[in-house]
């Protein structure tokens, strides 16, 4: 039970510090470019005009208009009352997006979506947790829907690969500079206080597999991860009593190094 408490304490922590003032994007334009390319992405994976999206656990979703644009309806998701109050504050005018707090997707009707997005997600939740989250999407999800859970933290990969990811990301979108600062003022900050303290959970392919099969899900890796770090993952999942082919269209992903 001890262990129960800590990581309930350890998932809020990770909720406070994202809803702080904090330095996990090394400047305003890394935060502008990642939630743009996190938006592309997304749009990639509609496939209806009329479609009902939810992004779990979104963020600051600063894009979220160009992706309401490619939908009938979009759900925002978050638990951070902070960053849900400036959701709310942001898109109010903007009548294809709701803004929710995650505990209110249980009153959301059954099998009324037809995209989940769980983006750089996983790792902040306990293994329980993220079974739960599965069982409330797979419950949300039309028969033919789907979700997609990106940037998966692989146990193989260390550090290195994510700080050249960000170097690369920044050189593309011309904020080297800022990326280079960054990383030493990231050094220094509560994040990497918080993440040597709580850490951070990670899966590999087969795992993350079994874990959505185990949900009740079929999924498969996409060749290309959501976002500009390529040593991630991304996987695709429908209900396992759906097609087996779960994969995605041609062209939704950009190239995460560009």
């Amino acid at each position: 039970m001890a262990n129960i408490g800590f990581w309930a304490k350890a998932m809020n922590d990770w909720i406070d510090y994202y809803d702080s003032t904090h330095t996990i994007y090394v400047s305003r334009a890394h935060r502008d470019e990642h939630f743009r390319l996190i938006a592309s992405n997304i749009i990639g994976f509609i496939s209806s005009p009329d479609a009902v999206v939810l992004d779990y656990s979104c963020g600051e979703a600063l894009y979220a208009a160009n992706v309401a644009d490619a939908c009938g309806k979009l759900i925002l998701a978050e638990p951070a009352p902070g960053v849900r109050g400036r959701l709310v504050s942001r898109f109010a005018p903007n009548t294809k997006i709701r803004v929710r707090a995650l505990d209110e997707l249980k009153y959301q009707e059954n099998a009324s979506i037809d995209l989940v997005v769980m983006i750089s997600v996983a790792q902040y939740m306990t293994p329980k947790e993220l079974d739960a989250a599965f069982a409330v999407i797979k419950r949300l999800l039309t028969p033919g829907g789907r979700l997609i859970v990106g940037d998966i933290l692989d146990p193989k990969v260390g550090i290195v690969p994510d700080v050249l990811a960000l170097l690369r990301f920044g050189a593309a979108k011309g904020f080297l500079k800022d990326a280079l600062i960054g990383l030493i003022r990231t050094a220094l900050s509560d994040y990497w206080s918080l993440r040597s303290k709580v850490g951070l959970q990670r899966y590999g392919e087969d795992e993350m597999i079994a874990k959505l099969t185990a949900a009740g899900f079929t999924a498969t890796r996409s060749q290309v991860n959501v976002g500009h770090n390529p040593s991630r993952m991304t996987f695709v999942a429908r209900h396992a009593f759906d097609s087996p082919e779960a994969g995605v269209r041609p062209g939704a992903l950009s190239n995460p190094k560009g």
